[in-house]
């Protein structure tokens, strides 16, 4: 039951993510939004998530994570129906950022949970089914997105995931027994989940504003307010986020750190294809779609096979091998023009997918399996907040190169020309990035499983 229930909560949030990708030319005529403006319909959804993973993990695993579970999602619901009846283009981002505390959080408990109910020996093998789910959402999010925005209108696609939802809610309250929590008192460190929400908005905020002067303003103050953070945790002895897990456990910090790389590297991904895709190509959104589910389709079936691997062989060999496949297929696609075949793109995606599949799983259980099981809630969700920092430091390269060929313009035909050169150059600064991310994963120690029980 525990799987179930991670099962569909890794379905939904996916979903809505890409399908809303595949939606965003729709909601920027509805709503006048220019390139600037669209990235910011993902990036408040990927930065209140960020900001609110690692308290709500701690949270959970004080309180209870099934409890935790329950309001995230409920919450998520919630904002999703506001999502789908946003009155202006502000409350939209507003209700996106509320949708963004709610299902950050809701992958991580779900993780936390199985991880805490499955043996060691058959934890990769679980890991691999819930993540084969998200990428099976992946699949069906663009496709089934263009679809809707096509035919229904952008805010179908809201409206369609209140029932997954509600039935995830009432099932979890159902069926799911027990409650996963510490068991002994502790104070939960309200200062540094503070400290740590406004050094991650100033550094991804100002991210997105650079070359401007604000930009590098708010992104030193990010740096400051990280020197701080960390201060300030290794100096309590009840900290919102452990720092000594990244500074004793080589496994664990370099597997995060691989995460984290891998995230920034690939996220963007199907954000510039969509553009591309509908703007210079002049697919429908349904189209468009349907090309773009090819690196979520490879990712799902690749997945469990990669977890049931893990669990027998060194997960840095199988992330990193992964790692090489998607750096390959990010300079693959830097070199896209006005009429690059669909065959090309698609292949190219489905290498990416592969490569994605094999290193989501292994790295996963490689987290999990570096630290103890009390602190599980707040290893899940510390790599989710990697993946989600990552997926924020994507689209913040990209909008930075946006405003750099394009400035505030909306993308127009006269304009093709600095679209697709802003569009190989994101590719290409993605793929180094990816290549970083293969160093990171080949520096973790050897196989982490062993270390804990």
């Amino acid at each position: 039951m525990a799987l179930l229930v991670a099962m569909m909560s890794s379905f939904v949030t996916p979903y809505m993510a890409t399908a809303v990708n595949v939606a965003l030319p729709a909601i920027g005529r509805d709503f006048g939004f220019n390139a600037f403006s669209l990235s910011w319909v993902t990036t408040a959804y990927l930065l209140a998530a960020a900001v609110s993973l690692v308290p709500l993990g701690r949270i959970g695993d004080l309180r209870g994570r099934k409890r935790m579970f329950v309001g995230c999602t409920a919450l998520y619901t919630l904002a999703t129906l506001l999502c789908a009846h946003a009155p202006s283009a502000a409350l939209l981002i507003v209700f996106r950022a509320l949708q963004g505390i709610g299902g950050g959080t809701i992958w991580g408990m779900g993780a936390a949970i199985v991880v805490a109910v499955y043996p060691e020996a058959e934890r990769g093998r679980a890991l691999g089914i819930i993540i084969a789910c998200v990428y099976a959402s992946q699949s069906v999010g663009p496709w089934l997105g263009g679809l809707l925005a096509e035919h229904l209108g952008w805010r179908s696609i809201f409206i369609t995931t209140v029932p997954l939802g509600a039935a995830t809610i009432a099932l979890t309250l159902w069926r799911l027994r027990g409650e996963w929590a510490l068991g002994r008192p502790e104070r939960f460190d309200l200062p540094g989940a503070c400290i740590y929400g406004a050094m991650l908005v100033a550094l991804m905020y100002g991210l997105t504003l650079l070359p401007a002067r604000a930009g590098a303003v708010l992104v030193a103050a990010g740096l400051a307010g990280c020197a701080a953070f960390v201060r300030r945790e290794n100096a309590i002895p009840h900290p919102v986020l452990n720092i000594r897990l990244f500074l004793d456990n080589r496994a664990f910090a370099f597997s995060n750190l691989a995460a984290l790389l891998n995230y920034s590297a690939t996220y963007a991904t199907a954000f510039l294809l969509s553009l591309y895709l509908q703007y210079i190509r002049g697919f429908s959104a349904d189209r468009a779609g349907v090309i773009i589910v090819a690196q979520a389709v490879v990712q799902s079936a690749s997945s469990p096979f990669a977890g049931r691997l893990s669990d027998n062989v060194e997960p840095r060999f199988l992330a990193s091998a992964g790692m090489a496949l998607t750096a390959a297929a990010l300079f693959l696609l830097g070199t896209i023009h006005e009429t690059t075949g669909v065959s090309f793109i698609v292949g190219t995606l489905a290498v990416a997918g592969l490569g994605f599949g094999l290193f989501s799983s292994p790295n996963t259980n490689a987290v999990m399996s570096a630290v103890p099981a009390e602190t599980y809630g707040i290893a899940s969700n510390t790599l989710a907040t990697m993946r989600l920092v990552g997926q924020m430091l994507s689209m913040g390269i990209v909008t930075l190169v946006l405003n750099a060929y394009l400035g505030s313009a909306a993308i127009t035909p006269a304009l093709r020309d600095p679209f697709l050169a802003a569009t190989r150059t994101s590719f290409t600064a993605l793929g180094a990035l990816c290549v970083a991310g293969l160093v990171a994963s080949m520096m973790r120690s050897e196989r982490a499983g062993r270390r804990t029980r």
